[in-house]
């Protein structure tokens, strides 16, 4: 074939960057300027993804990395934002930032992910295309996918999108080229960027090692599979000082337990009649908006991130080359489809889950982006096929749903199926006309030398049209970015409460979600996923649900002072004013009432009786939270070492507590609370003066990072009132600390040191003492440096010295190294490698002989 496979590839990543940077800068910029310097979109967006972006900045720049008293009721740090952000490049290039300005660079970072979503595409695709153009075009549909800009609602996931690629890049420069270290390194990085997305990414590489090691141009031997298998694990143990403690915080809980399980006919066979053509036709559609589904609103998958749309393209390509082709890239396709349509296959990205979700998808969109530009580069591939069958099928569910009459309530007709036929008309719009200059422009240019220009600016120009459409809809359902901007941020630094030094919680009743996080303040109310298991314990045992945020009904309004809850905030225009007992108005901020609660406890206190949880059990979860304020709830063998010092109380005394009773036990608790309650970067300290020797209770969620001391001896911590924490300590003066170190993390750091010199080592070895006459070329590693650092790459004959081989083709004999297809046909041989032009295509309803005056490739 001709030489083209290190010439012209070379900077595809740099211009795939720069493109995608350009196209995202003109999506973004009209909204951070409509926003006057912010980007808020709606949802989880504006009320987790910014206020834990400012959050974590802060506790970072302040050295806060263990205990979080900002987060619910308090929370290991590591252990909750490493899902989030920790383990995020993005999220560290805002350290040099003050904190107050970090909302300001939510959108630039946005900008700048799906640039290195559209470089890191690219990486991978370069190597199975002859032209640079062909891959760049690749890594901007990987980059502005329908899962993509879906996500845009749940900005950490576009970490996983930009590291995925490198997996296989690693891989394919391990198996292909015998090129150590790569693969370890990339699934380092993958697993240390997100845990959670990584063991999904495990499951798709175990897949698509299987599939692809069935292919001739691998050469799998046992040999490369015992090295893979040991770069995979020292990957792994490389990103240890993260992922141990990420993975540890979250044991236990209860959303990973069996009861959460698919199981049954639900393996086998969706709950949700629509939600087999939803997932079908997200290929075919740009994205619906999460929590608002539109063309199947009943399927029951608000926010599962369900698009697998290629923009402007749709599934024409990936279909024309399913149809085409026999290898191991269709072969892949076609699994990732069936895997797609059955809930336990489905499941298995997120360890057999229940609960619906597509998160998954960015991984086989990188080789539908794959598949596209095979078949717009080999004129063996017939398009037509891809094009007729992506049309019939777009325009059908078009009809369907824009035609179909619904008989309603009152007796009329309603046309269509979508629940916002306007938004309907937009998307399927998008679609099909994407389709139409799809059409027009391969008829017109596909043999000019300009054709690939022409395909790269309208992918650019439906990227931003449907991207633009995407948001502006989206944040048609936001808080009024006036409120997000001079309330929820602005009034972190304009709130006034009282300060004497005592450690109080807030609640904010009807407010948005995570308020009290933007105002940085130990909050009762709050939206977050990943909480200690503690918490996700106590809640259910009272009668308050929790699931993705703690909101504890006014109803359990004992809870408030158990939980030293000392404010209150309601809206001025909320018609209710009084909705708990005790307390009273302050003053007005940011148009909100501020109420005292008359019957606030400081933090750690005493009680004089005790039951047990079985007692507990027995009591109606709506009265549970009387019962919590009247005596300490322990465990059977906390309430046998501590029998000597409380009292157990029979179950007459604590049945039918009513208002009088809680005015009382709160006041009692009072009496003998702790004097002085101090929080730093490792804990907290209480000093209390008891008269009697007794177990102090604090509502700070018992976590097995926990330690204690009573006034400098060792103490046994107490698991108290079902989620909490309690010492015993004695008569008198006492100071009581408690110090945090998260779970797993001083093991993870020794993993990860271990396992970089065991990396050097390999390194060393492997270079001195590992190459074998038999390995496979490898084109230079100056191909990806130079790549990253922006340069052009050289040929492997510019490297060495070389001369170029004769006959042109890849270096090494075309060895599926960069700008080599790799992709193997039905008998065996690679597509390019016969000398000759290729054999044009089949007529087809794209054949148009060009104009005289222009140039033909």
């Amino acid at each position: 074939m001709p030489l083209t496979s290190q010439t012209q590839n070379k900077g595809s990543c740099r211009r795939a960057f720069l493109i995608a940077l350009v196209t995202a800068a003109v999506i973004f910029l009209p909204f951070i300027i409509w926003d006057k310097g912010y980007f808020f979109f709606y949802g989880d967006f504006n009320v987790q993804q910014i206020p834990f972006y400012k959050l974590a900045h802060e506790a970072v720049r302040s050295g806060d990395l263990f205990w979080n008293w900002y987060t619910d009721l308090g929370a290991n740090f590591i252990g909750s934002y490493s899902f989030y952000l920790l383990g995020s490049p993005f999220f560290w290039l805002t350290l040099p930032f003050p904190t107050s300005f970090v909302p300001h660079l939510m959108g630039p970072l946005l900008i700048l992910k799906h640039a290195c979503a559209a470089f890191t595409g690219t990486l991978y695709l370069k190597r199975f295309v002859k032209e640079r153009d062909y891959a760049v075009f690749g890594g901007l549909l990987y980059a502005f996918s329908g899962f993509a800009v879906y996500n845009v609602f749940f900005n950490h996931f576009h970490e996983a999108i930009v590291f995925f690629p490198l997996l296989l890049v690693g891989l394919e420069e391990l198996i292909v080229h015998n090129r150590r270290g790569v693969f370890a390194l990339a699934v380092a990085i993958n697993a240390f960027v997100n845990y959670w997305f990584f063991i999904g990414e495990v499951v798709f590489v175990v897949l698509y090692f299987i599939i692809r090691a069935l292919s001739p141009d691998w050469r799998m031997n046992l040999r490369r599979f015992f090295w893979t298998a040991f770069e995979s694990v020292l990957g792994l143990l490389l990103s240890m000082a993260l992922f141990l403690p990420a993975v540890l915080a979250i044991m236990g809980n209860p959303r990973t337990g069996a009861d959460e399980l698919l199981s049954g006919w639900n393996l086998w066979l969706y709950w949700h009649q629509q939600l087999y053509p939803a997932i079908v036709s997200s290929a075919f559609f740009p994205p619906d908006l999460p929590s608002r589904p539109n063309l199947f609103p009943d399927r029951g998958a608000k926010w599962a991130s369900l698009s697998a749309w290629l923009p402007f393209v749709s599934m024409t390509g990936v279909i024309a080359y399913v149809r085409s082709k026999r290898d191991w890239l269709r072969r892949i396709l076609l699994v990732c489809a069936v895997i797609a349509l059955v809930p336990g296959l489905n499941s298995i990205f997120i360890l057999f889950n229940n609960s619906y979700y597509a998160r998954w998808y960015y991984m086989p969109i990188l080789l539908m982006a794959l598949a596209t530009v095979l078949a717009l580069e080999n004129r063996s591939v017939d398009l037509d096929k891809g094009f007729r069958w992506t049309l019939l099928f777009t325009a059908v569910v078009t009809a369907i749903l824009g035609l179909t009459p619904t008989l309603q309530s009152d007796g009329g007709v309603k046309i269509g199926l979508a629940k916002y036929p306007e938004r309907f008309a937009a998307t399927a719009g998008i679609a099909m006309l994407g389709l139409l200059a799809l059409w027009l422009i391969i008829r017109r240019w596909r043999n000019t030398r300009v054709f690939m220009r022409i395909m790269t600016a309208a992918l650019c120009f439906v990227c931003v049209s449907y991207s633009i459409t995407f948001i502006a809809t989206g944040k048609t359902h936001s808080d009024k970015p006036d409120f997000l901007r001079d309330t929820a941020l602005a009034g972190r630094y304009e709130l006034e409460l009282p300060d004497d030094g005592t450690f109080a919680r807030t609640d904010i009743y009807h407010g948005m979600d995570n308020l009290g996080m933007f105002w940085h303040l130990p909050n009762i109310q709050t939206f977050h996923s990943i909480v200690p298991v503690s918490i996700m314990e106590f809640y259910p045992k009272v009668g308050v649900k929790r699931d993705v945020s703690s909101k504890p009904e006014t109803e359990y309004y004992q809870l408030r002072p158990l939980l030293s809850v000392r404010w209150l905030f309601i809206k001025t225009d909320d018609p209710e004013q009084e909705p708990m007992p005790g307390w009273e108005p302050r003053s007005v901020q940011l148009g909100y009432n501020l109420y005292e609660n008359e019957y606030f406890i400081p933090m750690g206190f005493t009680y004089d009786y005790y039951i047990t949880v079985r007692d507990l059990e027995e009591v109606p979860e709506e009265d549970r939270a009387a019962v919590l304020l009247h005596a300490l709830v322990l465990k059977d063998e906390a309430a046998a070492r501590h029998g000597d010092i409380l009292e157990y109380m029979p179950k007459e005394y604590y049945g039918g507590l009513d208002e009088e009773d809680y005015y009382a036990d709160c006041l009692a608790r009072r009496e003998t609370a702790g004097y002085e309650f101090t929080t730093d970067n490792r804990g907290f300290t209480s000093r209390i003066d008891l008269p009697r020797e007794n177990l102090v209770f604090y509502s700070v969620p018992y976590d097995s990072g926990w330690s204690a001391t009573v006034n400098g001896q060792p103490a046994q911590i107490e698991k108290a009132a079902l989620g909490f924490m309690a010492v015993r300590a004695p008569a008198g003066d006492n100071v009581i600390r408690f110090t945090y170190t998260t779970p797993g993390l001083y093991a993870g750091v020794l993993l990860t040191l271990g396992a970089a010199l065991l990396l050097v080592i390999y390194l060393l070895l492997w270079k001195r003492y590992g190459r074998t006459p038999d390995d496979p070329p490898r084109p230079p590693l100056r191909e990806m440096t130079d790549e990253l650092a922006g340069g052009e790459p050289a040929a492997e004959w510019e490297e060495t010295g070389a001369e170029p081989p004769e006959g042109g083709g890849a270096p090494g004999g075309g060895e599926a190294g960069p700008g080599a297809s790799g992709i193997d046909d039905a008998d065996g041989t690679r597509e390019g490698d016969a000398d000759g032009p290729p054999e044009p295509p089949p007529a087809s309803w794209f054949d148009e002989t060009p104009d005289s005056g222009e140039e033909t490739q």
